[in-house]
């Protein structure tokens, strides 16, 4: 699906410790808004990786494209930049870049 993503965010909290995963591969910065809904904005590297969740999450590319797998799926879907996918809560999601570098907005619900 695809949405139309900010450039920015205003009246925000940022942590400046990176969440580092994989070696460096996947880097993130998490961040609050005022409203107290929790973000984070990162970068992954080519690689697949996978990730569990504890709480829902909405994964906006805005940059790049990637191979998304949720849980248990059988098939890997493409993503690209302006696009999203949700994983749910409990769950786990593979997530493989071929080539260059996905950026993303991942907001925690």
């Amino acid at each position: 699906m695809s949405i139309p993503f900010p450039c920015e965010f205003s009246n925000v909290t940022v942590s400046t410790k990176a969440s580092v995963y994989f070696d460096g591969k996947v880097v993130s910065h998490a961040f609050t808004l005022a409203d107290g809904s929790r973000k984070s904005l990162g970068v992954i590297f080519p690689g697949t990786y996978t990730f569990n969740t504890a709480a829902p999450e909405r994964m906006e590319i805005v940059a790049g494209s990637c191979r998304v797998r949720i849980a248990d799926a059988s098939d890997w879907q493409m993503v690209d930049a302006g696009s999203f996918f949700d994983i749910p809560k409990d769950s786990s999601f593979e997530i493989s870049v071929e080539e260059g570098t996905v950026e993303y907005i991942c907001s925690y619900n």
